[in-house]
């Protein structure tokens, strides 16, 4: 590795030493801040208005990278609005990127961790100045509206990425390079030991990307490995590989240029017929894995890599609880908005809602348990009434298989709100569809009690309060969920609530009833996931999803240090 890639890192660490410093500040404060604006209009003019054609460049098209040799291509991305991508990638012999990868990492160790630190917080800037562009290409492979591209896919994911890159910086820095052990013996001369202390990656990290949100779910995995020196091999969905594409484009880009191996960011892509997770995901150089997506390979993954620190984001059954409410008509418009956006296809979108069969207390009136379920219902139907504002809500559905799904759940309840398909305005062949709403009583688990991805949500009648209490806690002790919303206006069933919330081990949210919804997740504050329940095995992000990246090997000899300085010191 040349001086000067250290020295021009380092550079960059002192460029962006502020942005650093602020990141590892808000992370202990858990307040709002965000560095990179989430408004179009923060951004350059000329970045704004030539994004879509940034992105139409590199349609039909073959999509560079540093690595070893290729032995093939690949690629068979279709937007869920309707058109073939065309975007080619090469594929590699993936021992022989492994061993480019294994053979960069010393280098890329040695340089310390503010040279690391700071060539990724200078990717991250990039990736900020590229969002606008980059947010046509995760609505184009995940089925996201435009605007919660750019949000989710952009600003929201990079500052995902900046809190693990701050856990890792505060990790690191706790660790001193190098300390004097002196040791008093009495009357005797003391002991004197030189010591040294060094940040040691545990090996190669491979990152699994999913296809719903192929940038906010990597990111975080992505700068934690790379700031703590093991090299990053991103395996892209198939369905969703430009933007990881892109984002591994800048992060090349930026480690080639200050002169380190480009390859040690690497882009793996595989087809459904013959994936590549799994083999990589075993090979003895893989220390670390990242994982978002269904419980089995989540599961597996856990049992079986054992050579490795395995990261999962899996499944669950997120619950809501609705005890009593002041104001039903503003908790239905809250959750109507929480239940479409995106088509449900959040990992924190609300699944199973537990309501009386006697009906809740709303303000000084009883309401029944159809008027609750009605009351919902109509609350979506109000908000996709207008057909432009339903289609920048939902979006499109990212697979046919989520789409095929909502039909086969029609027959597990009584249908309260039917799923209807809609008409795109600007792309007549986009996969839309409005939430399917379920009526079913409590015993019914077979029904409710399995993860239904997509617009799917039941109502479920429970016996009481306390019955639907019981319930999701046996479900989620089980099952797993990201989220729980409860609704009352008791304060000793809020009580109840919050014991619920400890004891399985998921995130609370009480009476949403305004502009914050339970499915979202902000950097800097909301810890995303607990890593307590079968949900997920870690939390991003969380000083754990760090720590276990790295190791702390130290080495000491006699100190070569006059009696004079000793005395100075004891």
């Amino acid at each position: 590795m040349p001086a000067n890639a250290t020295s021009a890192a380092l550079e960059l660490f002192d460029h962006h030493r502020d942005t650093l410093e602020r990141a590892v500040q808000a992370i202990a404060e858990r307040g709002y801040w965000s560095p990179f604006p989430e408004s179009l209009r923060q951004y350059p003019e000329e970045a704004v208005m030539g994004a879509q054609a940034e992105f139409e460049a590199l349609l039909g098209r073959h999509f560079a990278l540093a690595g070893p040799q290729p032995i093939g291509r690949s690629g068979a991305e279709r937007s869920p609005y309707g058109f073939e991508l065309g975007v080619t990638y090469d594929q590699y012999d993936t021992d022989e990127l492994l061993e480019r990868q294994q053979k960069a990492l010393p280098g890329w160790r040695d340089a310390g961790a503010r040279a690391r630190v700071g060539a990724c917080l200078e990717i991250l800037q990039r990736l900020n100045a590229l969002s606008p562009a980059l947010a046509h290409a995760v609505m184009h492979t995940t089925g996201q509206a435009f605007m919660m591209a750019f949000q989710a896919g952009g600003a929201h994911a990079q500052d995902r990425g900046l809190e693990a890159l701050a856990y890792a910086w505060r990790a690191m820095a706790e660790v001193p390079e190098t300390a004097c052990w002196i040791k008093p013996q009495g009357k005797q001369d003391p002991l004197l030991l030189d010591k040294r202390w060094h940040i040691v990656p545990r090996g190669l990290s491979l990152v699994i990307a999913c296809s719903t949100f192929p940038t906010w779910n990597t990111y975080p995995g992505l700068f934690a490995s790379l700031a703590t020196g093991n090299p990053v091999l991103v395996k892209a969905h198939p369905g969703a590989i430009l933007p990881v594409a892109m984002s591994v484009k800048v992060a090349q880009e930026v480690l080639g240029e200050l002169g380190f191996d480009p390859a040690l960011v690497s882009l793996v892509v595989d087809t459904p017929e013959a994936p590549v997770a799994q083999r990589l995901a075993l090979d003895p150089r893989v220390r670390l894995v990242d994982f978002t997506g269904s419980n089995a390979f989540g599961e597996w993954l856990e049992q079986h890599a054992r050579q490795a620190q395995v990261f999962t984001e899996k499944a669950g059954i997120n619950t809501l609880i609705i005890d009593s409410t002041h104001d039903l008509k503003a908790v239905a418009k809250n959750l109507a908005f929480s239940l479409s956006l995106y088509s449900g296809q959040m990992c924190t979108t609300t699944q199973a809602i537990y309501v009386p069969r006697d009906g809740i207390r709303n303000g000084d009136e009883q309401l029944s348990f159809d008027q609750v379920a009605d009351t919902l219902a109509s609350a979506i139907n109000g908000l996709l009434s207008d057909n432009d504002r339903a289609c920048a809500v939902l979006g499109a559905i990212q697979s046919e298989a989520t789409a095929a799904r909502i039909a086969d759940c029609r027959a597990l309840g009584e249908v309260l709100l039917d799923s209807e398909v809609r008409e795109h305005p600007q792309f007549p062949g986009a996969r839309v569809r409005t939430p399917l709403l379920l009526k079913v009583d409590a015993s019914d688990r077979a029904a409710y009690a399995q993860e239904r991805f997509g617009p799917i949500a039941f109502v479920i009648a429970t016996d009481d309060s306390a019955h639907s209490l019981r319930v999701a806690r046996e479900v989620i002790a089980e099952k797993g969920a990201m989220t729980l919303g409860v609704y009352s206006t008791d304060a000793a069933f809020l009580y109840q609530a919050e014991s619920l919330a400890r004891d399985v081990a998921v995130a609370l949210s009480v009476n949403f009833d305004g502009g914050v919804f339970v499915n979202q997740s902000a950097a800097f504050s909301d810890f995303h996931a607990t890593g307590g329940n079968p949900a997920a095995n870690a939390s991003i992000t969380d000083g754990a999803f760090v720590s276990r990246r790295f190791v702390t090997v130290q080495s000491r000899r006699p100190a070569v240090l006059s009696w004079e300085r000793a005395d100075d010191l004891l």
